[in-house]
């Protein structure tokens, strides 16, 4: 292994060409993720103002950082797919790539002549995914979706906030999110199937199948049981304590989620009685006293501050920690260990920071700066002269 970092390769994926088409979140966040694991990332974009997310904040200089952040280290190309001269330069593109992905409602690309089947006769080794609303089947098929459309209908919002409060939407764009993660995951998926059989495949990934998917403890309830789920706050559903609780200057988080953990936590806050009450003495008895016990630690851990509390509960091996806004998780110690807030750039170069690559692999590089984000069919020139080369 090369001792300077820098010398490392990449990524696992480097030499997998992917042709991204697809614009906003769903899509650019999974060409982001390949883009980190190593892949080169060719995104198309409609010239005429290229993807939406150009003109979302916040802004530095004129400049969107939002853009900048899910599209860094990708090249840009404008090409109008209705016009002969662009459909040739996307051909040409077609027949180099491993991998087309796009985020377009389902029959808008079999408008244009690019739908999976077309291209699959025509390039019978590339790997097509789609990463729309509802999929490519089904009776929703064809409508539009937004992250907050699919954060309603798949649940999510119904079991988020305090019972009796009014709904909320979760503070990110799941729904967005998790399409993009299942996107990259089965894009992996097939270029592994390709490598063992030759054949390519399509990828099918709809918004709301991967919401259901993440509905993980109130589906199995409801399932279970067929009693629907709500609001519970910070609470658990079925481990007790494991949830939000005040202290005598601010809230905390405590998960002790076995008995031995529970044993431990009475220990620290020397309350042998409660491990002793019956009600508690197992999780599932826990969990159908939970408002008791909830009380009773409350009422302890109110005669001292969050900081003592949570030093001693660390020193016992409990997991806890403290509630963070954004800049105290962006500025914990531990962000910067594992290099989660790296540097990159906007199209003109002001430098910006953003958030690093979760993916930790060894033998690859994990850089403190990432290549900036494209301009606006900055690389159109220089990948058709790339294509022009190829062809000679």
């Amino acid at each position: 292994m090369p001792s300077d970092p820098s010398e490392l390769p990449r990524g696992p994926l480097a030499g997998v060409v992917v042709l991204d088409l697809s614009r906003i979140l769903a899509g650019p966040y999974c060409t982001l993720l390949l883009a980190e694991l190593g892949a080169r990332i060719i995104k198309v974009e409609d010239p005429r103002g290229g993807d939406d997310s150009r003109q979302y904040g916040p802004f530095i200089d004129g400049e969107s950082v939002y853009f900048a952040a899910v599209n860094r280290g990708k090249e840009s190309i404008g090409l109008d797919l209705k016009k002969p001269e662009d459909r040739a330069v996307f051909e040409q593109l077609l027949a180099k790539c491993d991998v087309v992905i796009e985020n377009f409602r389902p029959g808008t690309m079999d408008k244009l002549g690019y739908g999976w089947e077309a291209l699959h006769a025509k390039y019978p080794r590339l790997i097509y995914c789609s990463a729309s609303g509802f999929g490519h089947s089904g009776p929703f098929k064809y409508a539009p979706a937004y992250d907050m459309v699919v954060q309603g209908l798949g649940g999510i919002m119904s079991v988020t906030g305090h019972e009796g409060a009014p709904v909320a939407r979760i503070g990110v764009s799941i729904g967005d999110l998790g399409a993009g993660l299942y996107a990259t995951i089965g894009i992996q998926s097939a270029l592994f199937h390709r490598e063992r059989t030759g054949e390519a495949t399509f990828v099918d990934i709809g918004m709301l199948d991967c919401q259901l998917s993440l509905m993980e403890n109130p589906a199995a309830r409801y399932l279970a049981t067929g009693k629907v789920p709500g609001p519970m706050g910070g609470r658990h559903a079925s481990i007790t304590p494991f949830g939000i609780f005040p202290t005598g200057d601010r809230q905390i988080i405590i998960a002790a989620g076995n008995d031995g953990l529970f044993r431990k936590l009475c220990a620290v806050l020397e309350a042998p009685a409660m491990a002793e009450d019956r009600r508690f003495a197992t999780n599932g008895s826990r969990t159908e006293h939970v408002l008791a016990l909830e009380g009773e630690i409350a009422d302890i851990l109110k005669k001292d501050v969050a900081a003592n509390w949570l030093a001693k509960l660390d020193a016992a091996g409990i997991p806890a920690g403290p509630i963070n806004d954004v800049k105290g998780a962006l500025e914990h110690p531990q962000t910067a260990a594992r290099r989660m807030v790296v540097e990159t750039a906007t199209p003109k170069g002001k430098k910006v920071k953003v958030i690093g690559n979760p993916i930790k692999i060894s033998g690859f590089a994990d850089p403190p700066t990432r290549a900036p984000a494209p301009a606006l069919g900055q690389h159109r020139d220089a990948i058709v002269a790339e294509l022009a080369k190829e062809t000679k």
